[in-house]
């Protein structure tokens, strides 16, 4: 099992490279996303509430939410652009923002990466101007791609599988070997991405 060696003391899911993101399908209310190892053992389970006009997701270890991971709440209510804060919840450190770059999005999706300080460290980027125009106008059964950098240094990407009925994110972090991006954070923009941009399909 590929593994990367995090700062100490976090949770022995994000000691993992490579995750399948799957997204809920029978759901009524809200959305729930399971993310899985290679071996197809449940690391992490979120649920977004329905009906808030403020996002607050939280990550657990389990279905059962019993253990609290991660929280992701928007500073603003309904805004394109808002920005997220990531915290840990176990040692209630803040661990980044993830902030959607608004106007620009509405055409290829991007978000800024910024560290416990809010400096801009990375970006988040959907693969093609092109294809992005495609699924937004076109069809949504364009899978989608994103990828990740810090400070120009690819540390992440995010794949879609075809699949028309049921979400599937493989969650690629391999090439991040020495550990730049915190997988917190990585994780944390993985569920937001699959929360926020599946609504415009």
């Amino acid at each position: 099992m590929s593994m990367y060696q995090p700062k100490t003391g976090l949770h022995p899911a994000f000691y993992h490279t490579n995750y399948l993101l799957r997204k809920k399908f029978f759901k009524l209310f809200g959305a729930a996303f399971h993310i899985y190892d290679l071996n197809g053992n449940v690391l992490f389970y979120s649920k977004q509430k329905a009906f808030k006009l403020k996002e607050d997701i939280r990550v657990f270890t389990s279905e059962d939410m019993t253990q609290e991971l991660l929280v992701i709440q928007a500073r603003k209510i309904i805004d394109i652009s808002s920005a997220y804060d990531v915290f840990d919840s176990i040692t209630k450190e803040h661990v980044g923002v993830l902030k959607r770059k608004g106007l620009k999005s509405m055409l290829r999706d991007e978000w800024i990466i910024m560290d416990q300080q809010e400096r801009e460290i990375g970006l988040i980027q959907e693969d093609s101007t092109l294809l992005a125009v495609i699924r937004r106008f076109l069809t949504n059964l364009v899978p989608q791609t994103f990828n990740g950098t810090v400070n120009g240094q690819m540390v992440f990407s995010f794949s879609q599988y075809f699949n028309p009925f049921i979400q599937k994110i493989d969650l690629d972090f391999s090439m991040d070997r020495s550990g730049v991006l915190d997988r917190r954070l990585g994780i944390a923009a993985a569920v937001l991405l699959c929360a926020i941009e599946g609504r415009q399909g």
